[in-house]
């Protein structure tokens, strides 16, 4: 493409950026280009596999919350050792609440993050201090400085992947809309009407 002329104002500009093709005129990009590479589906798996711990940072005691869903998955369906940190609470799901990770009683194999954006830069100094293994960022959760500052001290990083879900999937109880439907089946099923 070419830059337009005075004359021709129905020309497209140029683009010197690709994500800025779809922009409007004079917006601001809303994220910054994602860089990081984050773990494959076998590497995901191994690190899930080898856990034996997991942290939730940010549980919540709303059962309207992701962390609180995931907690709760965790808690009923592994075999996982699973802790809970929040200042705020003391008890979430009949388990005691750490007000952070160096309260913790054991070193957790992966710290899974249910924090604001801003905040997992300092979570995952926090998971390295610890001595964690794995920096797990939920689902909707990208933080590049965070997975840098992880990455930089050893730690394995997972960003915008769901624990609950990707537990459940490589372990065959995930329906494709995220939920255990209890059915062993490969054949569809009829809906009466």
């Amino acid at each position: 493409m070419s830059a337009t002329t005075p004359g021709d104002a129905c020309a497209l500009p140029s683009v010197t950026d690709e994500t800025a093709a779809c922009a409007l005129p004079g917006a601001v990009p809303t994220s910054p280009r994602r860089t990081w590479i984050g773990p494959t589906q076998q590497e995901r798996f191994g690190l899930l596999r080898r856990a034996k711990s997991i942290a939730i940072v940010g549980a919540s005691n709303n059962p309207a919350r992701a962390s609180y869903f995931v907690a709760t998955y965790l808690l009923s369906s592994t075999a996982y050792d699973v802790y809970l940190v929040n200042p705020r609470e003391t008890e979430i799901l009949g388990q005691p609440v750490y007000a952070t990770l160096s309260d913790l009683p054991v070193v957790p194999d992966i710290v899974d993050v249910f924090r604001r954006h801003d905040d997992l830069p300092g979570v995952a100094q926090e998971a390295i201090e610890v001595g964690a293994q794995t920096l797990w960022l939920q689902l909707g959760s990208w933080n590049e400085d965070a997975a840098a500052i992880a990455e930089g001290a050893g730690l394995s990083v997972v960003m915008d992947r769901c624990i609950k879900i990707e537990h459940a999937r490589f372990h065959g109880g995930l329906h494709l809309a995220g939920f255990d439907t209890g059915v062993i089946s490969s054949r569809r099923q009829l809906l009466a009407r």
